[in-house]
């Protein structure tokens, strides 16, 4: 890469693709609609679970991808969605019930901006003095136990938030059946884009059901064909209470560990050092996630679904995810795509929930196995099973008015037992992302 702020992005018609190089116009423009595809289950999902508007948060992802390019110069490939770590303390702090719009989406708002203020913080520090005390604060039997954590923590809401009705009980059943078939019987891009595809064959199955056969409650398609193709989406201002901000801003741990395993992920795959960029990662996000929370929008984060994309076309053009940002921004734009998120079925989007949640929950124990963390050592065991005992049970500690929720408590108590239980002598066991190889491939 050249020694100038920005890649001088060489034309490459064939083959590998590097970060600094890119594809003809159509051609980037068609990874940049695949790359938003992809990225629905962050954009889409996880706002509807949270109760926000999607095409606020489709938007937000869009200028967050595009803020997270300008931070780092466009030398990393990435596009920022919705995180889904953001899911549980933004319900608990909202006091969300579960459908619909978010009536006190304010309050979970402001606890999200403070939770970028900290992030964006945090990247200005490894910018500083680079990121090896994040690897030493939080190590692999650290981050994994939380990320579990919040899986298992939002495991209530998803079986619990139900009309109570046999059939829909049964529909998300035939959801999460669906998503599961398509991930064990389908290859390729289909593959990857599991839940889009699973989801789409469960309101087919709910529409035939019900519209057809009249066994629910049926879809109304009248709010889409009312809805124009576009129109300024509803912003929302952040409600600043210390109670909410002190139940999301935990979260920043999980957005860390996030971004980091994504930069040694795409390290991996493009054979390019991009650790020097770590920082400004981190205060890109950061940033992003301020500008989201201020206008309406969710926590935003780097995606193992671009890694899948990028891992399958071998195509790494960070001009491909500018691209993307710039759809995105257009579709949030578009009250008939808001109205079509809306047609989702609840209880498809619950079956939806069962296997997102748990697969948060499964990628966390895949970051103790990608690591080899090592559960004959006492100190891991004791780390591991006291942060998912305080998170899954939701146990709250209160300090005069101020009180800190299971994630929350499950986050700090699992640095602060790691850094307790420590013994002379550690150091930090390199990282690895993911399903990322013993050794890194070699620069293509």
């Amino acid at each position: 890469m050249s020694d100038s702020y920005f890649p001088t992005w060489r034309l490459k018609t064939h083959g590998v693709v590097a970060p600094d190089e890119r594809l003809p116009a159509g051609q980037t423009l068609a990874m940049g609609l695949q790359h938003v595809v992809a990225m629905f289950g962050s954009t889409v999902f996880a706002p509807l679970l949270m109760g926000f508007s999607p095409n606020i948060a489709i938007l937000m992802s869009g200028v967050g991808t595009l803020i997270f390019f300008l931070v780092v110069g466009g030398r990393v490939p990435s596009y920022l969605g919705s995180s889904f770590s953001f899911i549980g303390v933004v319900i608990a702090a909202s006091a969300y019930g579960g459908s619909g719009p978010n009536t006190h989406i304010g309050v979970a708002l402001g606890g999200i901006v403070a939770c970028g203020v900290v992030y964006a913080a945090i990247g200005l520090v490894v910018m500083r003095i680079g990121v090896d005390w994040i690897e030493r604060l939080m190590p692999p039997v650290v981050t994994g136990s939380v990320v579990a954590v919040i899986g298992l923590n939002l495991a209530p809401i998803a079986i619990r938030n139900s009309s109570g009705a046999n059939f829909d009980d049964w529909m998300a059943v035939v959801t999460f059946l669906s998503v599961g078939l398509v991930a064990v019987y389908t290859r390729g891009m289909i593959q990857r884009l599991l839940i889009l595809v699973g989801l789409v064959i469960a309101t087919v199955v709910y529409v035939i059901l019900t519209n057809g056969l009249g066994l629910g409650k049926p879809v109304d398609f009248a709010a889409l064909g009312a809805a124009p193709w576009f129109g300024l989406p509803q912003f929302t201002a952040p409600v600043f209470e210390p109670h909410a901000i002190a139940l999301i801003v935990p979260v920043v741990v999980i957005l860390v560990a996030e971004n980091l395993g994504h930069i040694k992920a795409v390290t991996a795959m493009t054979g390019r050092n991009l650790d020097r960029y770590m920082g400004r990662a981190f205060l890109g996000d950061g940033l992003a996630t301020i500008v989201s929370g201020s206008a309406g929008g969710t926590g935003v984060t780097t995606y193992a679904e671009n890694i899948g994309v990028m891992a399958a076309t071998r195509i790494y053009s960070t001009l491909i995810f500018a691209t993307a940002a710039v759809v995105a921004i257009v579709l949030g734009f578009s009250p008939k795509f808001g109205a079509l998120i809306h047609l989702i079925p609840a209880p498809v989007l619950r079956g939806v929930a069962i296997v997102i949640f748990g697969l948060i929950a499964v990628s966390g124990a895949r970051i103790w196995v990608d690591n080899k963390v090592d559960f004959s050592d006492s100190r891991n065991l004791i780390i591991v099973a006291v942060t998912l005992m305080l998170g899954t049970a939701d146990f709250t500690l209160k300090f005069g008015g101020f009180a800190l929720g299971g994630i929350g408590t499950a986050t700090f108590g699992a640095i602060g037992l790691h850094a307790l239980l420590g013994r002379r002598g550690d150091t930090p066991q390199p990282r690895r992302a993911a399903g990322e190889a013993e050794k890194e491939p070699a620069a293509s």
